[in-house]
């Protein structure tokens, strides 16, 4: 075990985005200075550790996860009232405030576009009060503000792409002026002093810095009760980010990452986020990643890894496609032209395997049957093979996005080309190298073989997928080594889903700890699919109820069928390492049934969970809740954070029901939690 973890204790902690507090102070979400009350709650429940989404900057977009900068802080969270100008301000901006205070706190789910908009354009007029005051500190190199501007010089590059972005009314960087669009640390600097632009660039400098020091100084008192403040650090950036504009030489701006097909995804996922130059980043003994570390380092003790399968290999798709069905892992151990010839597979026969033969049939079908006119089309976007009737795609077609904007051809023709794009057995990545599409075994080529031909190419398939496993826990190791070298946080991965056998070995290792999802987290491979023995757990894992992207757990138990699974696997008895008083009165086990939920319910299923081996065990808020059916949301479903696959005002926009000074007073709730965390630290022995 590491240095970092060798002195840890089992740890009970709570999950929540910061937006989600309330307090009688914060004007229509959670701000940094929310933070200290939600910790003393904490420290009275018997809670030692806060576990928060991404604060980073998103811009427009409400998600956490969709950051418009690697570093700089959401000026949304910033609390108005606290900021020191704030005091000197005229009485009308301060009715400004409280017309905000009237506007939104009594929302149940905020509305962030709106809420946004407002408050920065609060936050505007509060720094034309000051600004002069402020350009004066700035130009004081001895001051708190041109220290702190000169320690993280990312605020510039941020800066100038914030007014830009201002300027372009909000717009994607690739949708500004070409001349904006390829930018240079020259460009940059120019603009940063260009005396024209001053106020602009000061105003975001002025809102990075105040909630700087709110979060500082909010995370600073938190330690100080004791609790440990866990953050989030998503591996993948926006292509709309200041990093990706400013920082090309780290992006791979011609590929997306994502995920493979699986059954909830047959297309894959495309994230559209670029995929990192690792080789270029390594060049830099990985610098960015390592100050976008030690800056969240300045609040936290602990962070998330965010897919970090992504550190091992990343899921690529050409940025010309819409999906993520023609992508491929990278690293990857690539079959070669000569290796596919060797193997008794000739030039025709890899063209066969590697590009779709368009019958004209198939065109026809959605055109009317009207085969000359369907040969005119065809000519547009592909090419005849001899007098066949049988079709090429155009070297000039390097994605179904290039089929989808021929708008000469009809859409039901696009349709169904863009279908046929991916009906290849192999994927020609570079000149002369292949990988299997993830689907191969579906493709018209691949039925056309013979079993001697699936076989051998089946064989190499294994081979390669045997080496690309080596070279994925090499690179793993490398990046993961050097990034959580970087600081003394504690690192928690999210090893969520089907992972090659390399990712528990190497997290151990390292002694990054995993994240088991108790929903989840069964014995797939066996009858029944039973829920792993929560003493079978491992020591270094984060082991929770509900995560932000999943129902909670009242929503589990009352609408989902495996909750009748973990009814049936862990029986609401009394047991004998748990303490009585646990399950309440004598027979409360009598009033857990499937279906219902109550406070019962949900003690039963957080005492069964804290009895897992997992060093520490982090529940979102809204489960602890459950434990006071005052907390109850009419419809559960209100209690979600995040639906994924959906895009609307919902996500994202939760808020706790009630006040954090009620939590600090409701003397109940605290005990049943501190019961919860009473039971993890005397059933954790961290070995």
């Amino acid at each position: 075990m590491s240095n970092v973890l060798s002195s840890i204790v089992p740890m009970t902690g709570v999950a929540i985005p910061l937006g989600a507090l309330k307090t009688k102070k914060s004007c229509g979400i959670g701000e940094y200075p929310d933070l200290v009350p939600f910790g003393s709650f904490c420290k009275k429940a018997g809670l030692s550790i806060i576990q928060l989404l991404p604060v980073n900057d998103t811009g427009t977009e409400s998600s956490p996860y969709s950051a418009l900068s690697a570093f700089a802080l959401h000026p949304i969270y910033i609390s108005i009232e606290s900021l020191p100008d704030y005091k000197s301000v005229p009485v009308a901006e301060k009715k400004k405030v409280k017309m905000l205070h009237e506007k939104h706190d009594g929302r149940q789910r905020y509305n962030y576009r709106e809420l946004r908009e407002d408050k920065l354009a609060v936050l505007q007029s509060i720094f034309t009060c000051c600004k002069d005051a402020f350009e004066e500190a700035l130009a004081n190199g001895c001051s708190d503000v041109a220290c702190w501007v000169e320690e993280n010089r990312w605020v510039k590059e941020y800066a100038v792409f914030m007014a830009l972005k201002r300027e372009f009314l909000e717009a994607s960087w690739k949708e500004w002026k070409k001349e904006f669009q390829k930018i240079t640390q020259e460009k940059i600097s120019q603009r940063w002093n260009d005396s024209a632009l001053k106020d602009t660039h000061n105003f975001y400098v002025w809102m990075q810095y105040n909630a700087f020091v709110q979060f500082k100084s909010a995370a600073d008192a938190v330690k100080e009760k004791g609790i440990l403040l866990k953050g989030d650090i998503p591996i993948m950036m926006n292509e709309d980010s200041a990093d990706a504009w400013a920082h090309p030489e780290f992006f791979d701006e011609k590929m997306r990452a994502g995920s493979p097909p699986d059954g909830f995804n047959p297309a894959g996922q495309n994230w559209g986020f670029p995929v990192y130059r690792w080789k270029n980043l390594a060049d830099t003994d990985y610098s960015w990643w390592k100050n976008r570390l030690k800056t969240a380092s300045a609040f936290y003790q602990a962070y998330r890894i965010d897919h970090v399968l992504g550190f091992f290999r990343i899921w690529e798709t050409s940025q010309r496609e819409t999906t993520a069905i023609m992508g491929h892992t990278e690293p990857a151990a690539v079959i070669t032209a000569a290796e596919l010839e060797k193997a008794g597979f000739d030039k025709d026969r890899i063209r066969w395997l590697s590009q779709p033969h368009v019958p004209t049939r198939l065109i026809e079908e959605v055109n009317n049957y009207d085969y000359l006119g369907t040969h005119g089309l065809l000519q547009q976007i592909m090419d005849r093979v001899g007098n066949e009737e049988l079709w090429l795609f155009k070297e000039e077609i390097k994605g179904d996005k290039d089929i989808y904007e021929k708008e000469s051809l009809p859409p039901a023709v696009r349709q169904r080309l863009a279908e046929l794009w991916k009906d290849r057995t192999l994927i020609e990545i570079s000149k002369g190298k292949f990988v299997p599409l993830w689907t191969y075994t579906n493709t018209t080529a691949w039925a056309s073989l013979s079993w001697e031909e699936k076989n051998i190419l089946e064989k190499l398939f294994e081979e390669k997928n045997k080496k690309q496993e080596v070279l994925w826990e090499k690179q793993a190791r490398t990046l993961l080594g050097e990034l959580t070298s970087a600081t003394d946080m504690i690192a928690c991965a999210e090893d969520l889903g089907a992972n090659p056998a390399c990712v528990p070995v190497v997290l151990k290792d390292l002694s990054i700890l995993r994240l088991c999802v108790v929903r989840w987290y069964r014995h797939w491979g066996l009858e029944g699919q039973p829920f792993v023995d929560f003493k079978k757990y491992p020591t270094l894992s984060v082991v929770t109820s509900s995560v932000h992207d999943s129902s909670t757990l009242r929503l589990w138990w009352l609408t989902e069928s495996d909750a009748a699974d973990f009814y049936r696997d862990f029986p609401p008895e009394v047991e004998v390492t748990n303490p009585p008083e646990t399950f309440g009165d004598a027979g409360a086990e009598d009033t857990i049934k499937e279906k219902m939920y109550t406070p019962d319910t949900a003690r039963y299923l957080l005492s069964k969970i804290a009895t897992g081996a997992g060093v520490f065990c982090i529940h979102p808020l809204q489960d602890f809740l459950g434990l006071s059916s005052v907390y109850y949301r009419e419809d559960p479903q209100e209690e979600r954070i995040n639906i994924p696959g959906s895009v609307n005002e919902f996500n994202w926009t939760y808020r706790i029901p009630c006040f954090v000074e009620d939590l600090v007073q409701d003397k109940e709730l605290q005990n049943e939690i501190k019961n919860i965390a009473k039971i993890h630290k005397k059933s954790c022995t961290v070995r």
